[in-house]
């Protein structure tokens, strides 16, 4: 799976034998609507009952009257989750300007040091709430967790974006331009229908994504107790390789990007199979965050291979 986020009844296929409930809809109602009855049956009783010609036109008007919406049926659409998922991004992207600006007014050009409040309470913050979100949305989706989230997560995103920025000048437009154009061929491929998840790519992608971390982990680990030599910025991954000479961390990160990519084709079939469900349109946040989820780990994944890339050269 993608997000654990996804892993919810509202994106999960149903058994059309069995009622669909989510929290918020009257236990034991149908999470769908049924379809009108024939229109011979729907004669039959106008007929029976003396329904007059106006009362008929007037049913037909509604039957030719344009669909109902999200805001209309409250059930989510693919259409409003989008909207939704807009809205994040913009709280993102203003959390993100106070965390770049901060963290680029205490940067330290001699030491390559800077102010890290904004990278840590944006990476704990963001860590927190999203824990709590794929906690509680199985019971409650509480939006304003959510918009909490991709606060915190903005500010993270600006401050790690400012402090890669000034070391290595135009890496974070390029990984900007390269992340924007690995979502917009994603979505492309998915909506083309080229690209679909599988049951046998599922679990290769679950066991990559264990690998990666505690691959990550493990780095992390030798980092932090210096067993690595210092002048390895990114540790292990920028080491380099006997394949040309290109380090590991880029040949890694051409393999998250992979990874990530088909992260995102899972997240678009959760959101089409919440729509089939007829989830309830608060659900819509739900999909937002895990799109949000996967770009934002898509993005520093590109923007550490640029570095690690630029830092090699």
């Amino acid at each position: 799976m993608s997000n654990f986020v996804f892993n919810n009844p509202a994106f999960k296929q149903q058994d059309p034998r069995k009622v669909a409930s989510y929290p918020g809809t009257p236990q034991g109602s149908q999470t769908g609507y049924a379809p009108p009855p024939p229109a011979a049956a729907q004669t039959a009783s106008f007929q029976q009952a003396g329904v007059n010609a106006a009362a008929q036109a007037n049913l037909e008007g509604m039957y030719t009257a344009p669909s109902a919406g999200a805001i209309e049926t409250d059930r989510m659409t693919v259409e409003d989750t989008i909207w939704k998922t807009v809205g994040l991004f913009g709280i993102l992207l203003v959390t993100a300007v106070v965390g770049w600006f901060w963290t680029a007014s205490t940067f330290d050009p001699m030491t390559g040091s800077a102010d890290l409040t904004p990278w840590i309470v944006g990476a704990l913050g963001g860590f927190v709430l999203a824990m709590v979100v794929i906690f509680t949305s199985r019971k409650k989706v509480r939006p304003v967790l959510v918009f909490g989230y991709a606060a915190f997560e903005g500010l993270f995103i600006g401050a790690i974006s400012a402090w890669f920025e000034t070391i290595f000048p135009g890496v974070v437009m390029q990984a900007t331009l390269a992340t924007v154009a690995v979502v917009g061929v994603t979505l492309a491929l998915f909506a083309s229908g080229k690209v679909r998840a599988s049951a046998k790519m599922n679990k290769i992608f679950l066991i990559a994504m264990f690998g990666y971390l505690a691959f990550s982990v493990l780095n992390l680990i030798l980092m932090w107790t210096n067993v690595l030599p210092q002048d390895l910025m990114f540790g292990m991954r920028s080491a380099p390789s006997p394949l040309f000479g290109i380090p590991w961390g880029v040949l890694i990160g051409v393999f998250v990007v992979f990874m990530a990519a088909y992260s995102l084709v899972l997240d678009f079939d959760n959101i089409q199979q919440g729509v089939r469900n007829g989830a309830p349109r608060k659900y819509g946040w739900i999909g937002g965050f895990g799109i949000m989820v996967t770009v934002v780990w898509l993005y520093v994944e590109i923007l550490r291979m640029l570095a690690i890339l630029r830092g090699s050269n």
